[in-house]
């Protein structure tokens, strides 16, 4: 199976469909590739009661998480990134080049599960 095409998420995220339910018939995994342009940020959410994971193939990232954002943790290519379910976060590319990552959820597609935070963004703005 090959790469498909990019979709914006919920989450405000790009990602390029690769392993889910509706590609693969996945029922509780997918993994599909994100990315993140120069200076964007995602939308602050969490995924309610699935984990993920994160593999920085190329550029760099951080991730904001915790119940006020409060912990930052920051990726380069060649690092993985663990959200255990229901931590809010938020990721952001600091950089001026583009970032792409494989990401990973115990649910059968990338947009499952997810809780939008609005409240949490205005805290980092």
């Amino acid at each position: 199976m090959r790469r498909g095409g990019v979709h914006t998420g919920a989450q405000g995220l790009g990602y390029a469909a690769g392993l889910t339910a509706g590609t693969a018939g996945t029922r509780g995994f997918c993994l599909t590739e994100g990315e993140l342009p120069p200076g964007a940020t995602s939308r602050a959410h969490l995924h309610r009661g699935i984990e993920s994971g994160g593999y920085v193939i190329e550029g760099a990232v951080e991730m904001l998480w915790g119940e006020r954002l409060e912990h930052t943790i920051s990726a380069s290519a060649g690092d993985f990134v663990y959200i255990p379910p229901d931590v809010p976060h938020l990721v952001r590319n600091p950089t001026g080049d583009p970032a792409r990552f494989l990401v990973a959820h115990t649910a059968a597609d990338d947009q499952e599960g997810i809780v939008l935070l609005e409240a949490l963004e205005a805290a980092v703005q």
